[in-house]
């Protein structure tokens, strides 16, 4: 793209998501040895660049995304770690964005950094955006992000983010925590759903369970399916919450 054209490969059909074809980084035995790098960075495609932070600098490991546009990037949470020495996230990111420039140039580029929760394993890296120029970091908390997507005066609206030519669908998904967000993303058909469902344990405040050594963690993505059976595990609850185990997840009461 030259500057000043839209992006217009999102107006193709919408593509089927393929499989990410990637090994990420899931920690080592001994975490004083770890040699995987401190930011894993794997381009999904080219304007879409999944990162995942390195389990011996905090073992949450959470992912992060950074989505581009044609007049803006956003970079959904900002990781565990606030340190800039031990997590870069603000360094990798200006490379990202650099390079994705130097392809695709254009003046005047944003950045926006939102959150799909505001644990404080999505949200420590705010920081190190706070004097970059040309962007805005929306606060995790309540109050601040749900003013910001409308959802203080509509919590059922879909709110949307426009990147330039690439949209994103905003929905205020609160369970996990009172503040969170899910984003749907049209151009890779990616449901980004932060903490809310992924395969695993789902709200759970288990810390003597906590481990910086994970190589059979089951993959990143699901499918609809997967969200289809939990809805029927939701329902088999019904009102009376308790632990149940299921083959991919387990469903824990938030006490």
């Amino acid at each position: 793209m030259s500057a000043g054209t839209p992006f217009t490969d999102v107006d193709r059909p919408l593509r089927r998501p393929r499989e990410l074809d990637v090994r990420w980084i899931h920690g080592s035995p001994s975490s004083k040895h770890n040699t995987d790098p401190d930011i894993q960075v794997y381009a999904y495609d080219e304007h879409t660049v999944i990162l995942r932070q390195n389990m011996a600098i905090d073992y949450e490991a959470p992912f992060l995304f950074l989505l581009f546009g044609a007049t803006q990037a956003v970079l959904i949470d900002t990781g565990a770690t606030a340190s800039a020495e031990f997590f870069p996230l603000r360094r990798v990111v200006d490379e990202l964005v650099d390079g994705w420039l130097a392809r695709h140039p254009r003046r005047d580029y944003h950045l926006l950094v939102l959150h799909t929760h505001a644990h404080a394993d999505h949200i420590a890296g705010d920081r190190q955006f706070a004097d970059r120029p040309r962007t805005t970091v929306v606060d995790a908390e309540l109050t601040a992000a749900w003013r910001h997507f409308g959802f203080d005066k509509d919590p059922d609206a879909v709110a949307r983010v426009d990147l330039g030519g690439r949209v994103l669908e905003c929905l205020a998904t609160p369970g996990h925590h009172e503040a969170a967000v899910t984003f749907y993303d049209p151009w890779t058909g990616f449901l980004l759903t932060g903490d809310t469902v992924y395969p695993g344990r789902l709200y759970v405040q288990d810390w003597s369970a906590r481990t910086t050594y994970q190589p059979h963690e089951p993959p990143l993505q699901m499918t609809t399916g997967h969200l289809q059976d939990i809805r029927a595990a939701l329902n088999e609850i019904g009102d009376r919450p308790r632990r149940l185990p299921y083959p991919l997840f387990v469903i824990c009461p938030d006490d």
